[in-house]
């Protein structure tokens, strides 16, 4: 069987990053802070001159489905200590407003109440004007933020109202035609 070919590209490490192997554990150390994964039995880890290695223990299904995988999330793991992540997302609406201060975003999303959302522990929420700015460290946790501020007001398809992310198409649709 072949190799993953994401699974076998080698991860440089950037000046400035350590990484730690120990016991089913890595930790990635940067400039922004650390993260720790757990490392799947089915495949081995190692750090040597510089770089780091994910190999596949045996040829068993497990371990070869295992192997991109705990690549991609140790590449992303660095990623994130070094340059981190972040997602923009664009609020359209009439009469829709976003504030933020100390990490919690206030909006107002059309309902008969304002609505409060305060990011975890990790991921700073920041808006400018109507475009709120979802970072931190850990990409998975980036993402899950920025869906649960989607999932406030999902876009509506005539006139596009509500939170999209900065980079999605909605698709819009003809309204009705009166006689």
């Amino acid at each position: 069987m072949s190799l993953s070919r994401i699974g076998k590209l080698p991860i440089e490490i950037p000046s400035g990053v350590t990484i730690t192997v120990d016991s089913g554990d890595v930790t990635v150390e940067g400039p922004k802070g650390k993260l720790v994964q757990f490392i799947t039995p089915a495949v081995t880890v190692e750090v040597k001159d510089g770089t780091l290695t994910v190999s596949p223990k045996d040829e068993s299904k497990e371990a070869r489905s295992q192997h991109g995988l705990m690549r991609a999330l140790i590449n992303n793991m660095v990623i994130g200590v070094t340059k981190g992540y972040e997602k923009r997302l664009e609020v359209n609406g009439v009469g829709f407003r976003v504030s933020s201060s100390n990490n919690e975003l206030e909006m107002a999303l059309g309902f008969s109440h304002p609505v409060k959302y305060k990011a975890p522990e990790g991921v700073t929420v920041t808006n400018d004007k109507m475009t709120i700015i979802v970072s931190g460290i850990d990409k998975q946790q980036v993402g899950q933020v920025a869906a649960e501020i989607r999932s406030l007001k999902k876009p509506e398809p005539y006139k596009g109202k509500g939170i999209k992310y900065a980079d999605e198409q909605i698709l819009r649709k003809a309204g009705k035609t009166g006689k």
